[in-house]
């Protein structure tokens, strides 16, 4: 079974920010960056319980590419992505 990405709208601006911060640092960096994490959410749409959960209901997958995390639950057919958190940061300001 194949679920239902929905990704919410800080997650959407998370992932705006990489875009251009990578952009920025190579052209074609950010095209790459969002390629990279398309494959990812392949992934956990395809299987969203492969991926760990540290803090119920959340899971993350690790993206290894870029130092990034996708925290992500899943609701039904859904799959809810809440944050793409830069793992370069404060672990406390990760989303909860």
């Amino acid at each position: 079974m194949s679920y239902i990405l929905e990704v919410k709208d800080e997650a959407n601006l998370e992932i705006i920010e990489a875009y251009l911060y990578y952009e920025e640092k190579r052209t074609g960096l950010g095209e790459e960056f969002l390629e990279h994490l398309d494959t990812y959410f392949e992934r956990i749409t395809a299987n969203p319980k492969h991926f760990p959960q540290n803090r119920k209901p959340y899971r993350e997958a690790f993206i290894k590419r870029f130092p990034f995390l996708v925290i992500y639950e899943t609701a039904k057919d859904k799959v809810i992505v809440y944050s793409l958190f830069n793992t370069w940061q404060n672990p406390e300001k990760k989303k909860k």
